[in-house]
């Protein structure tokens, strides 16, 4: 039955056209934005589960920074360890060159000050931003250790998070060493005896180096870790909601195509009841 009333043909065109259009625009979005999920709109829960993990992404990028930034930090202590251990390696030769009654006494215990002197400036020097690992006072306000955010780990499904911190102790030289008596030389006897007080204090001043230099390869090392995570994540975030865009370019195409012979039943669709007017003819 025909009727000028009712076009079925042109019902069912439009409908067509308009699927099509709307798959047409959301190709179009996904070719220009390089998302198949660009909003909550198109996939509430894979956006949602983006997010979370898009701002895991960022804080892991911002940890990574923090623990470089901590890797200085003991960095420089360590450094200033090491240079402190071979000033006592001098001052250990310095005093076994006194280790007999034909030395210049006076002179060596000048050149153990001196070194002693420098040694105290060592420790006062090696502090990047505020912490310095040999002093006693760690941060300048009485902490005898230095904590870094070493990641965050999440509870799967929740948005709680637990802090996971990396503690450098500090060494204190300060004390130690700087604070340490050395039995000042006048004779053999007395060299003797300094010879035995330097001796302790570079094995603390080993022992305190190589504290530092653990400490400094596990920050190091968890930064390398949570750099690969973070990258890790923003491609699992791509896999959720990035656009093939072969796909999308051949979809594209296909719709195109699909639109324009939309665009033509529903032409021929409307011209159908003016066909009836040859019926009155």
């Amino acid at each position: 039955m025909s009727s000028i009333l009712t076009n079925n043909g042109a019902i069912v065109a439009l409908q067509t056209l308009k699927n099509v259009n709307s798959s047409l625009n959301k190709a179009q979005s996904e070719i220009s934005t390089g998302k198949s999920i660009n909003s909550a709109k198109d996939n509430a829960a894979v956006w949602a589960i983006s997010k979370v993990m898009e701002t895991d992404q960022s804080a892991f990028k911002a940890i990574q920074s923090n623990l470089n930034v901590a890797d200085a930090v003991v960095g420089t202590a360590r450094a200033g360890a090491e240079q402190i251990t071979n000033l006592l390696k001098e001052m250990k030769e310095l005093a076994i060159g006194a280790a007999n009654d034909a030395a210049d006494y006076g002179k060596i215990q000048t050149d153990i000050a001196a070194k002693q002197e420098q040694i105290a400036s060592i420790i006062g020097a090696s502090q990047l931003n505020g912490i310095n690992l040999l002093a006693t006072d760690v941060n300048g306000s009485g902490g005898t250790s230095f904590t870094v955010l070493g990641s965050l780990d999440r509870v799967n499904g929740t948005a709680v998070t637990t802090a996971g911190n990396i503690v450098v102790a500090g060494v204190d030289f300060e004390v130690d060493i700087e604070g340490a008596t050395i039995t000042t030389i006048s004779d053999r006897a007395t060299a003797q005896t300094a010879i035995g007080e330097i001796e302790a204090l570079i094995d603390v001043a080993v022992q305190g180096a190589a504290d530092l230099g653990s400490s400094g390869k596990r920050i190091a090392d968890q930064a390398n870790f949570v750099g690969k995570l973070a990258d890790s994540l923003k491609v699992g975030i791509g896999s959720l909601v990035d656009a093939d865009m072969e796909e999308a370019s051949a979809r594209l195409q296909a719709l195109q195509t699909q639109q324009q012979l939309g665009i033509q039943a529903l032409s021929i669709a409307n011209q159908s009841p003016s066909a009836i007017l040859s019926l009155f003819r």
